[in-house]
């Protein structure tokens, strides 16, 4: 079966390296692109979990950093909470979309079918091993400013991040103010057993219908969820009268 189809900037790694802004290595960058499926297709490559493994980690000590330093009146509890929204899966699916990342991924046919260049968790593992690349090609110091020049707009846009946190309450939050009524899940999955893939579809009244893709159906709709909420703060943004008396949910 052919794969589905991929923009043609995939087969041209300078085009995503200009989007990083930073020196990686070639090698290690394609390593950060080859997802488990492609390997066990081909004879068991290397894959990209041992990068993911070091760049969750360099990931999560920068942000931990600029946490702590950026917010001196907040407590332990409301920096764990914070942090974790910001390298939550569904926060790294979003950088990743942001650099269309998924079109570089090198995927087995199963993953290709089933829309694994868009799912969140494929996505996140990625931005993690890139991370991980990064770091092995440069150093501490550039690595981390790489992370925060990554999380930056997250963490810049009180809306989003707020969303984030929890993204199925926020939406329900603005839902309420609307008078919309609860937002309405759907789910659909495809796959083996051994590898499904949820889509999840919520509907708010008659404001937003969004989508979402993930590895179990919780992270599916939360995806779904963000989506939504994200479109009604982009409305709102614009002008939309109707949006104007929505305030964002506030982080806790």
């Amino acid at each position: 079966m052919a794969h589905s189809s991929v923009p043609e900037e995939a087969a041209d790694r300078g085009v995503l390296l200009e989007r990083l802004a930073v020196d990686v290595d070639p090698q290690l960058l394609e390593l950060a692109l080859t997802h488990r499926s492609y390997a066990y297709e081909h004879g068991g490559l290397p894959h990209n979990e041992r990068l993911e493994f070091l760049g969750d980690a360099i990931l999560g000590k920068a942000v931990t950093v600029k946490l702590y330093r950026d917010n001196p009146k907040l407590d332990e509890g409301d920096l764990a909470k914070r942090r974790a929204s910001l390298v939550s899966s569904i926060a790294l699916a979003e950088i990743a979309r942001s650099l269309n990342l998924g079109a570089f991924l090198r995927l087995g046919r199963g993953e290709e079918r089933t829309g694994g260049r868009d799912k969140s968790s494929i996505l996140a593992d990625a931005v993690e091993a890139v991370i991980g690349a990064v770091y092995l090609s440069t150093d501490d110091d550039v690595a981390t400013q790489f992370v925060l020049r990554l999380v930056q707009p997250l963490a810049d846009d009180p809306e989003r991040f707020g969303g984030a946190l929890d993204p199925k309450t926020s939406l329900q939050e603005v839902a309420a103010r609307r008078g919309a009524g609860l937002p309405v899940y759907s789910i659909t999955a495809t796959g083996p057993d051994h590898s499904r893939s949820f889509t999840a579809t919520v509907t708010v009244g008659d404001l937003v219908t969004a989508t979402g893709i993930g590895s179990s159906k919780k992270q599916a709709e939360m995806a779904a969820a963000l989506d939504a909420f994200n479109s009604l703060v982009r409305k709102r943004r614009k002008g939309d009268p109707a949006e104007s008396t929505d305030t964002a949910p506030t982080p806790v």
